[in-house]
C-alpha cells in the first residue's frame, strides 16, 4: 500500500442485542480493520438509564460498553444521526455518544444543540482531510436538534397525497414528497464548509422507504442531488434495512441504502404477534420470522455492501463495492465472486437500480464491482 492512500470503508446499520455483543462482527472484523477509516451508522442507544419514549415503536438498547466492541471491530466513524437516537430520551442519548467518544470513536449527526448536530468531522489520513456529514429524514416528534434542544441534525421532507382519480373515492392515491428547504439549506452550507478545508466530503442521509423494495421516495433525489452539487463526493445511504439502487450523478455516487450491516432482531413470539409489527411486516411480501435466530428481517435484507474508498493526493482513486452476506445469527461477511451470493447480491443491485431508472452499470471487477454510467 503506497505510503499516501488512505483506505476507507462504509458500510450500513449496526445495532448489537445480544449477550456477547462482539460476536455479531466475528465474521467481518479482520476486513474492516485493513481499512485506515471505517465508518457506520449506529442505530441503538448504548446506555443502562432512560425510559423509553411513547412515540417509539421498536427499540432496544445496549451496554456502554458496546462502543469498545465497534473501535476494536475496526470503526472510528459513527453516525448517530438515526431515528432511534432518542428512543431512551435525554440520557439515553448522552450516554451514546459519551460511550463513543469514551472509546476515540469520532461522532457525527448529533449534539447537544442545532449547531453540534450540524458540525462536520474531520479526519486527517496520510495527509488527506476526509470529511463526514449526517443527517436524518426520519423523525420521530423531537428528536431532531434546535437551538436550545439536543437531538440529531435534519433533513425533514413532507408528503402530499393526490388522489389519481378525483371522481372516484376510495382509488389510489400518487405520493410526492419534498425536501424541507430549510433544512437543506443548512446542509448545502455544511457541505460548502466542508468542502472548503476537506479534500473528499462523505454526506450520510437516514431516509428513504424502509423494507419496500426497490422503491425511492422524490425528495431522495432532490436531497442527493443538492449535496452532490454543493461538493459532496459519496451519499451513504442507511435505514430502510433492505438494499436500494444506486446512481451515479455528476460522476458521483449516491447509495441510496447499504442495508443493514451488524443489526440484531430478535423477535419473540408475543411481539411476533404484535399489531404493529405485523403492519410493518406487510411492507415487504418475503418476510418471514424465525424466532429461534436473531436476524428477522426479510429475505433481501441478507444481501449487503460495503463502499471501498482508496483516497490520494487529496481525491478519490478508486471506488469499489464489496457485496455483503448476512447470516441468521445477524454477522455479515464479505463475498468472494466464486460464491453464488456474490452473484446475488450484484443481480439483486442490478433489478432495483432498472426498477427506479437509475442508468447504473455493475461491473466485476475480481472479487469487487465497480460502477459506470450504463
Amino acid at each position: 500500500m503506497p505510503t499516501n492512500e488512505a483506505h476507507l470503508i462504509a458500510v450500513g446499520d449496526i445495532a448489537p442485542d445480544r449477550k456477547a455483543p462482539a460476536t455479531v462482527f466475528d465474521l467481518i472484523r479482520d476486513d474492516i480493520k485493513k481499512h485506515d477509516v471505517a465508518f457506520c451508522q449506529l442505530e441503538i442507544n448504548l446506555t443502562e438509564r432512560g425510559s423509553r419514549l411513547p412515540q417509539v415503536r421498536h427499540t432496544s438498547r445496549a451496554s456502554p460498553a458496546v462502543a469498545k466492541d465497534i473501535r476494536e471491530a475496526g470503526f472510528n466513524v459513527v453516525s448517530f444521526a438515526g431515528n432511534h437516537c432518542m428512543d431512551w430520551g435525554q440520557d439515553g442519548f448522552f450516554d451514546t455518544i459519551e460511550a463513543l467518544r469514551a472509546e476515540k470513536l469520532q461522532v457525527v449527526g448529533v449534539g447537544a444543540n442545532i449547531a453540534e448536530a450540524r458540525k462536520v468531522v474531520t479526519v486527517d489520513v496520510k495527509g488527506n482531510r476526509i470529511a463526514f456529514i449526517a443527517a436524518n429524514s426520519i423523525l420521530p416528534m423531537s428528536s431532531w436538534a434546535e437551538t436550545n434542544r439536543p437531538g440529531c441534525m435534519p433533513m425533514r421532507a413532507w408528503t402530499i397525497y393526490e388522489q389519481i382519480e378525483h371522481d372516484q373515492p376510495g382509488t389510489p392515491s400518487r405520493i410526492h414528497t419534498f425536501a424541507n428547504r430549510d433544512d437543506l439549506s443548512a446542509l448545502v452550507d455544511c457541505i460548502k464548509e466542508a468542502r472548503a478545508t476537506a479534500d473528499v466530503v462523505l454526506v450520510s442521509l437516514h431516509w428513504g422507504i424502509h423494507f419496500v423494495p426497490a422503491v425511492l421516495a422524490d425528495y431522495q433525489r432532490d436531497v442527493a442531488y443538492a449535496a452532490i452539487d454543493a461538493g459532496a463526493d459519496v451519499i451513504l445511504g442507511h435505514h430502510a434495512h433492505i438494499l436500494k439502487g444506486v446512481e451515479l450523478y455528476n460522476g458521483k455516487p449516491i447509495f441510496y441504502s447499504l442495508c443493514n450491516f451488524a443489526m440484531d432482531l430478535p423477535v419473540d413470539e408475543h411481539h411476533a404477534e404484535s399489531k404493529g409489527f405485523k403492519e410493518i411486516q406487510k411492507l415487504n411480501p418475503d418476510w418471514k420470522l424465525d424466532t429461534r435466530h436473531t436476524y428477522n428481517f426479510p429475505t433481501d435484507s441478507q444481501k449487503s455492501l460495503a463502499v471501498k474508498c482508496i483516497i490520494a493526493g487529496g481525491e478519490i482513486r478508486r471506488l469499489s463495492l464489496l457485496p455483503l452476506f448476512i447470516n441468521k445469527q445477524s454477522q455479515p461477511r464479505v463475498l468472494s465472486a466464486s460464491e453464488p451470493e456474490f452473484e446475488q447480491v450484484v443481480r439483486y443491485l442490478e433489478a432495483i437500480s432498472d426498477d427506479q431508472h437509475l442508468g447504473t452499470r455493475f461491473v466485476r471487477d475480481g472479487d469487487e464491482v465497480v460502477l459506470e454510467v450504463a
